[in-house]
């Protein structure tokens, strides 16, 4: 493979189609061209509500046949379905990173990959504030300093 057909040497995130994307919410992998935004998919600053859009779009099929299965007044079958989607959703958050690593390790990155960058874009987006702050309060800080 050369430099060019290198997915992590282009350096363009490539999103899927729709349908490769249905597929990945519903855990498939996807090609070597899709690595790099399977990285980002899961690690940007709206990952859970990614993760809670994969969840929706996994939940809406079996709660759609649930609907029109279920015996009995309307109530009751939204009622059936309201309690579902909870218990789905519940399910979801508590394994959401786990979840997520799965994905980035199907994706062919190593074992805590998601975490880590997410962590590292947490102290770089740390030290941005702190240093905002320092500029923007600083002179005051340092005459207070000399009062006390």
């Amino acid at each position: 493979m050369t430099a060019g057909e290198d997915p992590e040497m282009d350096g363009d995130i490539r999103r899927p189609n729709p349908f490769r994307w249905v597929a990945y919410a519903f855990g498939a992998r996807l090609p070597a061209r899709n690595r790099r935004w399977v990285l980002h998919d899961v690690t940007t600053r709206t990952w859970v509500l990614r993760h809670l859009l994969r969840t929706t779009v996994q939940l809406i099929p079996l709660l759609a046949l649930l609907f029109l299965v279920v015996p009995g007044p309307a109530w009751v079958r939204l009622g059936a379905i309201a309690s579902g989607a909870v218990i789905g959703y519940f399910y979801s958050m508590v394994y959401v990173v786990e979840a997520c690593e799965t994905r980035v390790m199907k994706a062919g990155y190593p074992v805590g990959a998601a975490a880590s960058t997410r962590e590292a874009r947490r102290a770089e987006q740390h030290v941005d504030a702190r240093l905002r702050h320092d500029r923007e309060f600083g002179e005051d800080r340092d005459r207070d300093d000399r009062r006390g």
